[in-house]
């Protein structure tokens, strides 16, 4: 959902992809996805595209022709991660668990250590399974061998303690539309000092012009001309990242996890359960298993139709076992958690199924525990 300030400010007059204006709001951006990220890192940048375009400049900026990028996966987008990483010319090397399945910290840092990759990559928020993949361990192991690490960050920046200084992250990348309760058309991105040193010894420039981060730089610190940027959508992420700042990291990492933890005893109290561990689960994207007899789509289409609610059914491996609900940013509240509790109940209701109890009351008291 996005936030009603971010709406009032993409209705801002636009000024030129040059102007000093925009460059104002470029340099207010830059410096609140450090603060956002919690990082102390000067490279700081919004890339012109979505997400994935964030994805894809951390790749081909860092993954290098014939040189090891490891990749811990266990969800759709760290594969995507390593099918861009292969694209590059890398030589992807993977540890691999099925789909919501967490990493053993020992596990993952035995891998890094016996394979001594240039890059290691993870996903930190994995929105293809409701999986919170701790960062840490994978850290601490790439610095031993001298390799960078990348993060997505996409469904936890925001909404979810990301810290990347503190776990060691080196390039993290996440998007404006999840957490920070914006348009979807931009994605935020740090890089610390010590990626930025490797990334300038590359014997050859990243083969993306568009995507390659020391040109970015030249644009929104050089002020050089590079592409015609969106003024809009900088506007749009301005204010969300404001918003972010002003609510206080804390305060909003606190009521993502509330409401969360009263989605999830909703859930419970129904009859279902999660797919994700707990204690890896995010906090942002809720991933409650489909009951036997019941079709997702139907239920997806139920909640759409009857009760104007959209959520997302799972894919790959996990198509038609998982609904995938997102309660994040300006959506994570307490009355919205009721609400997709009682329409996923008259959902389930109408295919049959017997809730096993009330899931509305059961996340009320959660939400009055937590107050």
């Amino acid at each position: 959902m996005v936030a009603p300030r971010v709406y009032e400010a993409l209705s801002q007059p636009v000024v030129g992809h040059l102007d000093p204006f925009f460059f104002e709001i470029s340099d207010q951006v830059r410096r609140l996805i450090g603060h956002v990220y919690s990082t102390e890192n000067d490279f700081n940048l919004a890339i012109s595209g979505t997400g994935s375009a964030g994805m894809e400049a951390a790749v081909s900026n860092f993954a290098e022709p014939g040189r090891k990028f490891a990749l811990l996966t266990n969800g759709f987008f760290a594969d995507r991660i390593g099918e861009m990483a292969r694209r590059q010319g890398a030589e992807v090397v993977r540890l691999a668990k099925p789909w919501g399945e967490p990493f053993d910290p020992q596990e993952a840092r035995e891998f890094i250590r016996r394979e001594r990759p240039r890059v290691a990559a993870f996903v930190q928020a994995e929105t293809s399974t409701g999986m919170f993949n701790q960062a840490k361990a994978i850290c601490e192991a790439a610095r031993e061998v001298d390799a960078l690490t990348i993060a997505d960050c996409v469904t936890s920046l925001g909404a979810m303690p990301v810290l990347v200084d503190d776990n060691g992250i080196d390039v993290a990348y996440s998007c404006t539309q999840k957490g920070l309760s914006c348009p979807p058309g931009l994605a935020p991105m740090t890089v610390s000092p010590r990626a930025l040193e490797r990334l300038k010894a590359r014997p050859a420039p990243p083969p993306s012009w568009y995507l390659d981060l020391l040109l970015l730089d030249t644009y929104y610190v050089g002020r050089k001309y590079h592409h015609t940027a969106s003024a809009t959508l900088l506007y749009a992420l301005r204010e969300g990242l404001a918003l972010a700042a002003e609510e206080g990291l804390e305060n909003r990492w606190e009521r993502h996890r509330r409401n969360h933890l009263a989605f999830v005893a909703g859930i419970e109290a129904m009859g279902l359960r999660m797919h994700v561990p707990e204690g890896h689960r995010l906090w942002t994207l809720n991933t409650p298993r489909v009951p036997e007899g019941v079709s997702d789509a139907l239920a997806r289409q139920y909640l759409l139709e009857k009760r104007g609610i959209e959520i997302a059914g799972g894919f790959g491996p996990l198509a038609g076992k998982v609904f995938r609900i997102g309660l994040m940013g300006h959506g994570s509240t307490g009355k919205n958690v009721l609400l997709v509790l009682e329409g996923l109940e008259s959902a389930l209701r109408d295919q049959g199924y017997e809730p096993a109890g009330d899931g509305r009351a059961a996340a009320e008291k959660a939400l009055a525990v937590s107050a």
